[in-house]
This record gives structure tokens, C-alpha cells and sequence, in this order.
């Protein structure tokens, strides 16, 4: 019997031999691309880049693959096929997702990112697998975990601190090809003659049809384009004869972005002059969570004029330098080999360049034509906007703009239109920023923010007080309280002088959910209890909801079958502690005005309530341990989380070392 098993096990080994080696010779070759070749290049690559062929594609024969595929699905019975590995094929799932969510991240594409890593989350989390069960889903959990938070991704959870992006002119402009109205090419051919222009100028059939799209349908963009060309115009043209190209190129960046700094292409590229992030690197264009160059109009003009430059050293010919501008040097160096022209229009014609490209060129000679001939077109009446007037200073730290708004009486939407390049509404936690502020404020500023100490400028307020303004009013407006308001201005009384600048010192918890938020990478692994909600975790802990929500794959408040959730303890910029008062007020010059600290509060600031007192209170002080919550301290103490951080005046983040008031009724 055992002999019988043995031969029929041999000649099931020697059926799948033989179908193996129908499968293989069955095959075609296919062209096969050599490891580390790099990959085919997208629209504007990076400076470096060249052209490369594209890989051959493999030879269509279904007739001779039907065997192979045929075997195939014989092996993959599930008699002979083992059963898969759960567990790997959610790592490849779960790392798939993260992967992507990096590519996009880098891409620029933040809500995208975003989706993708709470998709990551979610396949974890909402598993029918224990993470804890297994060593490779905690590590893969804990990596992406780390790695979403060394992104500082946590700090787009609230879409109202964020920057708010447009939408690029050229996706819809070139998606279409319009067609000429009858006498536009006529009457262009005869304006291009009398016409100055250092860039040359040729009419087509394709430059007609652009030309009667932007007189009609596309008017308003038109018109808002050349509008707000008037901020940056003089700017951009004395950079462009500075870097000695030709300076009609202005009109590239109209076609493009309509001199929107904010505004985002659908394939991710970002400001004035389009840049993707490889390119902008290469010219020298900084992008970090905080800041990124392409949105800054002085840096990325003279990063687009350069790289201009450069292209029409490498093709001698401005229509092909633009298309390259587009899709890249590589797309077009490939199609001048493929056709042996070196002429824009007889590429357009043999239709060996993409469609966005073919339309680039004569968008952007349209709108060149029609600028120049204003006048022509019924445009008489649109004026360009008056450059905007600032005045710049250097900060070493980072600054909510709606602090730096309070400090020069203007409103944190015109901080943003004068400093686009910030991606939040506040400076970067580290290295220096030339921040721009409303013409003749420089002094006003630099005065008005010694007052606020330097770890709390991404959260102080500096308000002006109008009519009807009391201490309660403005605390309940900033979620602080007014004693601390009146301790940091020094206030004897509770009458305000209307027009009087008060500090408010707004403690980072009671802040909405912030840009400025920071958390530690640790991961701190929290039991559930009954009750728990995620609404009172986030308040134990100091840390805001929708984080909670993101690291954990949470849709709402419950907690229902929720056994353990992982979080990370907010640090301040500062890594000190988030507490708004200390007992000893620091002296500030501002008309005897003090502001409090951020120190640990020591054991005799906090005095006992008159209900407290009420209660025969005892007071103890407790000195905070590492892992240790408010929750936990509360509970070893018999007191609650509010009483907690009532006694400590609202501290708001736990560190080891912290000496805590605690009060325990007798």
C-alpha cells in the first residue's frame, strides 16, 4: 500500500513536470527591461534627465498562449495549491498602500496621501488578524505608524489650517483643440506683423482656434490672468532679462497658472511656472511640509528662467524649448530622433508628441497675440492689478500668521496671498524664513512679538479689544479663561480700554487643531476602559480627535470592541511642557504688561478654590513618571481628569519630571 502511495505521488510529480515544460516552451520572448535601467521620463523631469527609448512592447499571440494559460489554471487547482498566508497577503496589502501614500505624499498630493495611509491603517486595524498576535504585523504597524508621523502628516488633519490650492489653467486649455472662428487667423496674421514681440510669433490653424476660445468661452480666464499679472509683472521680467532670455516668456506662466502662485496642475505640478517637484529640485526649488519654493513667485521665476535657458541650449529653438518645458526634454529629443526634424510644427504635424504638448505651444502663442493686441479682442477695459507693497523680516521660529496678523492689524488671508510658499498658516518649525509683512509694519511686528515668549507663538493671540469686549468674552472666544488674560497683561481690574492690544495666552489643547501640532514617535499603547469614548481619551491625553481617528482606523466616536488603541503624546516646538501660566509671571518691556511662561507650574501656583477649601481638600504633588496619563494619575488619586488639570491651571502635555498639584478630598 505504501509502495502503491509512492507511485501514484511519482507520477503526479512527473503530469506536473511535463505540464511545466509545455508552459515554458508554449511562451514568447518578451522585451525585458535590464535592472537598474531608469524609468521612461514623465513631464518636466529633472535636469539631468535624458532621453530614453521605451521598452519594446511583447509580441500579441493569443492563439499560441491559450495552452499556456490552460496549464496554468491546472496548477493552480486548489488541490495542488497551498493555502495562502493571511498574514503575508495583508503585509503586501497594508505596504502597497503606504507605498503609495509615500509616492503621493512626494508628489505633492496631500489628500491623496492621506487616503492612502488611513487605508493602510484601516487594512491593519480591521483585520480579522490580532496585530498583536503576530511579530510582523506589529512591526509593519509601529513602521508606518513612525513613518506617517516622521512625515509630520499629522499635521493636515484639520483641512481649515491648511493652504487651499487652485486648480491650473493649462489642465483645461490643453485638454481641448479648438477650432478657429471664421476671419480670426486673417486678422491675427495681419496684427503678428505689427507686432513686437522677442519671442517669435506664428500663426496656424491651431493658434486661430486658441485665439477664438480665449475671445469666448475662455474669456474669464483670460481676463483674470491678465489681471493679476500686474502683482508680479515688473518682478518677473527684470528677472527674465537678468537670466538673458526672452522676456515674453512671462506669458508661458499666463498660460500655465494664470499667475496663481497656488495653484496645482492635476498631474501635481504646483506655482507660477508649473514646476513638478524632480524638476524644481534640480533648479534649486526647496519643498518641505512646511514651505515649498515653487509657490514662491521671485524663487520659482528665476528657477523657470534658468531651465528655460538650459533647454534652448539643448534644442535652439524656443518652440521646442517650451514643449520640452512641458513634457520634457527626453519626450522631445525622442521625437526629433524618431523624425530627424528639429521643428516644432512638423512634430505637431507627424503627431509624434503628446496632445497636451502639441496644444502647449499655441496656447501659450495665443495668449501672447492677444495680450499684446488687447485693444483687438475687446479687452479695453481689463486693468492689471497693482503690485502688492511688503516688507520682509527674517524669523528663526515658528509663528501662527494669525498671530503675526494680530501684531500688524491685517488678517491672516492677507499674510497668506503675501507669503505663498507657506503650505500652513504658520512658518516652519525649523531653520529661517523671510516672512512678508504689509509695507511699514516691519517695526510694529518685531515690537508687538517680543512680548510673546517664543514657545508659545504658535498659539498666543494679540487682539485688539473693540467696543463691547470683556475678559469673559475674549476667554470664551480664545477657549482660555480670563484669569490668565488678566495675569498676563497684568490687569488690576476687569474694565478694557476699547483699541487697547491684549496678549491671550491660549494653551495649545484648547487650541483648534492645529498645523503647529507635533507628537512624539513613540507609540504609547492605551487599554480601553468602559466608558472610554474618543473624545475623552483625546481629552486624558491632550491629543486632538481626528489624530486619535487616524492612527487608529476610527470612524467616529465609539469604541465599541476596541480593546487597546495606539497613540502618540503631543510635544510642544519647544519640547517643553504646554502649560499657559507659571507662579512667577516673566517681565516683559510692553508698558509693564507680564506674560506667562511656559515652565512647569510649580506647587504653589495653584490655589485651592473656595469649593475646594469647602471640601477640607488635602493637597499633594505628585512627580509625573514616563507612560504616565492624567488618566492614570487620576485614578491612582482618586480625583478626576478635570480637577487634574484645573489645580495645574490647564497644563495641557505631560512630561516626566513635571511636578503636579494634586488635591484629594478628605
Amino acid at each position: 500500500m505504501r509502495v502503491a502511495k509512492i507511485q501514484i505521488q511519482i507520477a503526479v510529480l512527473a503530469a506536473l513536470t511535463i505540464a511545466c515544460s509545455c508552459c515554458q516552451s508554449a511562451q514568447k520572448p518578451v522585451a525585458v527591461v535590464p535592472p537598474g535601467a531608469p524609468p521612461p521620463l514623465t513631464a518636466k523631469a529633472g535636469p539631468s534627465a535624458q532621453p530614453q527609448a521605451s521598452p519594446a512592447p511583447p509580441p500579441a499571440d493569443t492563439q499560441s498562449q491559450q495552452p499556456t494559460q490552460a496549464a496554468q489554471v491546472k496548477l493552480q487547482s486548489p488541490a495542488l495549491k497551498p493555502a495562502p498566508d493571511q498574514v503575508d497577503d495583508l503585509l503586501s496589502r497594508v505596504e502597497k498602500e503606504y507605498q503609495t501614500g509615500l509616492a503621493n505624499y512626494q508628489a505633492g498630493h496631500a489628500d491623496a496621501a492621506k487616503q492612502n495611509f488611513d487605508d493602510a491603517f484601516n487594512a491593519l486595524l480591521e483585520s480579522k488578524l490580532d496585530i498583536r498576535s503576530d511579530d510582523r504585523l506589529e512591526k509593519e504597524f509601529e513602521r508606518i505608524v513612525d513613518g506617517v508621523n516622521h512625515l509630520d502628516l499629522g499635521d493636515l488633519a484639520s483641512d481649515s489650517e491648511a493652504q487651499k490650492s487652485e486648480p491650473a489653467p493649462i489642465d483645461e486649455t490643453n485638454g481641448i483643440t479648438p477650432a478657429a472662428e471664421p476671419g480670426v487667423r486673417a486678422k491675427a496674421q495681419a496684427e503678428i506683423k505689427s507686432t513686437h514681440s522677442d519671442l517669435p510669433l506664428m500663426m496656424t490653424d491651431q493658434v486661430a482656434g486658441y485665439i477664438s476660445y480665449f475671445s469666448n468661452r475662455g474669456r474669464g480666464t483670460f481676463e483674470r490672468a491678465f489681471a493679476r499679472s500686474g502683482r508680479y509683472h515688473d518682478m518677473m521680467v527684470r528677472i527674465l532679462k537678468q537670466e538673458g532670455v526672452p522676456q515674453d516668456l512671462i506669458y508661458l506662466a499666463q498660460a500655465e497658472s494664470g499667475f496663481q502662485p497656488t495653484a496645482v496642475s492635476r498631474a501635481g505640478a504646483r506655482g507660477i511656472w508649473q514646476f513638478m517637484g524632480s524638476r524644481a529640485h534640480g533648479y534649486g526649488l526647496q519643498r518641505s511640509m512646511w514651505v515649498d519654493d515653487r509657490q514662491d513667485p521671485e524663487k520659482s521665476t528665476r528657477a523657470a528662467a534658468r531651465h528655460l535657458r538650459d533647454l534652448y541650449g539643448q534644442f535652439g529653438d524656443w518652440y521646442l524649448a517650451m514643449a520640452a518645458y512641458n513634457s520634457g526634454p527626453g519626450t522631445v529629443q525622442a521625437a526629433v530622433r524618431r523624425t530627424g526634424y528639429a521643428d516644432f510644427w512638423e512634430l505637431y504635424r507627424r503627431n509624434v508628441l503628446p496632445k497636451e504638448t502639441r496644444n502647449y505651444v499655441p496656447i501659450i502663442l495665443a495668449v501672447t497675440i492677444m495680450t499684446k493686441n488687447l485693444s483687438h479682442y475687446g479687452f479695453d477695459d481689463v486693468s492689471m492689478d497693482e503690485p502688492v507693497a511688503f516688507d520682509s523680516v527674517t524669523v528663526n521660529y515658528p509663528v501662527d500668521l494669525r498671530l503675526v496678523a494680530d501684531c500688524v492689524d491685517a488678517t491672516s488671508a492677507q499674510l497668506q496671498q503675501m507669503n505663498p510658499s507657506l503650505l500652513r498658516l504658520s512658518t516652519p518649525k525649523e531653520g529661517t524664513f523671510e516672512l512678508h509683512l504689509p509695507a511699514g509694519t516691519k517695526q510694529q511686528y518685531q515690537t508687538a512679538i517680543a512680548d510673546i515668549p517664543a514657545g508659545m507663538r504658535l498659539w498666543w493671540r494679540y487682539p485688539r479689544v473693540h467696543s463691547g469686549d470683556t475678559l469673559a468674552s475674549l476667554a470664551r472666544a480664545y477657549r482660555t479663561t480670563a484669569k490668565s488674560i488678566a495675569e498676563a497683561n497684568h490687569l488690576d481690574g476687569t474694565e478694557l480700554q476699547t483699541d487697547a492690544k491684549l496678549i491671550v495666552p491660549v494653551a495649545p489643547s484648547k487650541h483648534s487643531v492645529s498645523d503647529t501640532a507635533s507628537y512624539a514617535h513613540r507609540i504609547t499603547r492605551y487599554k480601553v476602559r468602559k466608558g472610554d469614548t474618543v473624545q475623552t481619551v483625546a481629552e486624558n491625553f491632550g491629543v486632538s480627535v481626528q489624530m486619535i481617528r487616524r492612527w487608529n482606523g476610527l470612524r467616529g466616536d465609539s469604541l465599541h470592541g476596541r480593546t487597546v488603541l495606539a497613540l502618540h503624546l503631543p510635544v510642544t516646538p519647544t519640547g517643553e511642557p504646554s502649560s499657559t501660566a507659571s507662579s512667577k509671571p516673566a517681565s516683559h518691556s510692553r508698558k509693564g504688561a507680564q506674560t506667562a511662561s511656559a515652565k512647569v507650574p510649580a506647587a504653589k501656583s495653584a490655589k485651592p478654590s473656595d469649593e475646594d477649601v469647602s471640601e477640607q481638600a488635602s493637597v499633594l504633588h505628585h512627580k509625573v513618571k514616563s507612560g504616565e496619563t492624567f488618566y492614570s494619575i487620576a485614578t491612582t488619586y482618586k480625583t478626576t481628569v478635570a480637577a487634574l488639570k484645573r489645580n495645574n491651571q490647564n497644563v495641557a502635555t505631560l512630561r516626566p519630571g513635571m511636578i503636579l498639584v494634586v488635591q484629594q478630598s478628605q
